[in-house]
């Protein structure tokens, strides 16, 4: 059976579920092999063809590193649109190509473009967005275009919507010493669920409002806990690179690597930074998506405490 870069299977759900399991980490090799079929694909795009993956599986990148790097940029096809849409509902602008490019660490020149090409050219993608001729930049979404889309609605509403006076989802991660973190350690205690990815440049402008607020609330029976996405989003960050961050941003906040179970559990997060505010009861009280200002997240935080 062939595989089409496109959204015509039936059970999409399952599908992105099953990328969400795909964990390899990136190499400098890979890279080497993700600029060589980045470069074929610049030549051999045509509008109105879908990109069939079976056969560049077995006519054009055979090798296992090769196949690798082919499945990864398929994933990130599927997840493309989710996350122009999901940004543009919760932001009501389009992201930018660099934004597009730090959320799924697409590094080469042009790969954006060669993503957004595959999902325009292929018929069968519902025509949600249109870009400037010029610059490539994504200049409008037809938000209503997704709403009608089932397969898109349903992505939005999961993610985006609806999470004020739901329980908190449970989960249990590893700490990035090796420990667990669970939800039910923060039973009876107010806490800020921080979904992030190192060097996620939003995230970076966020970081220091949460060490101030972490320090603030400590005391009063309250804490930041960060679930990093470095793995499920296959950024290949060593261990070493993420401790640096920590150390150098001055984070006093457990941190632990996101699961793509907590990540299913909290509407499959593909939006980051994205924050749920729970009180000590296990509520949501409270749900931000990409960057909020520390006035903004004091005020909630007060509120619940």
């Amino acid at each position: 059976m062939k595989r089409y870069w496109r959204f015509g299977a039936a059970n999409l759900a399952c599908l992105l579920a099953w990328l969400f399991l795909q964990g390899s980490l990136f190499s400098p090799t890979d890279r080497d092999v993700e600029r060589k079929i980045i470069e074929y694909l610049k030549a051999n795009l045509k509008a109105g063809e879908p990109v069939i993956v079976s056969k560049l599986h077995n006519e054009v990148f055979t090798a296992p590193e090769e196949r690798k790097v082919l499945d990864r940029l398929y994933n990130i096809f599927f997840k493309v649109p989710a996350y122009i849409a999901q940004y543009y509902a919760s932001s009501n602008k389009p992201p930018t190509l660099v934004e597009i490019a730090h959320q799924f660490n697409l590094t080469l020149e042009g790969e954006v473009d060669v993503i957004l090409k595959i999902i325009e050219y292929d018929r069968r993608v519902p025509k949600f967005m249109t870009r400037d001729a010029k610059t490539g930049e994504i200049a409008q979404v037809d938000i209503e275009k997704v709403k009608a889309d089932p397969r898109f609605n349903k992505v939005i509403e999961r993610s985006i919507t609806g999470w004020e006076g739901k329980t908190a989802p449970s989960f249990a991660v590893q700490a990035l010493d090796g420990k667990e973190i669970k939800s039910s350690d923060f039973k009876a205690k107010a806490h800020l669920v921080y979904f992030w990815f190192t060097h996620c440049p939003p995230c970076v402008q966020i970081t220091p409002h949460l060490v101030s607020l972490q320090r603030k609330f400590a005391g009063r029976n309250f804490t930041v806990v960060g679930l990093n996405a470095d793995n499920v989003l296959e950024l290949g960050y060593e261990d070493s690179e993420r401790k640096a961050y920590l150390e150098k941003h001055k984070i006093n906040f457990p941190i632990g690597h996101l699961t793509t179970a907590a990540q299913t559990a909290y509407g499959g997060v593909q939006l980051f930074p994205t924050l749920f505010l729970v009180d000590k009861d296990g509520v949501i009280r409270a749900h931000f998506v990409n960057y909020k200002d520390e006035a903004t997240l004091h005020q909630a935080i007060e509120k619940v405490l």
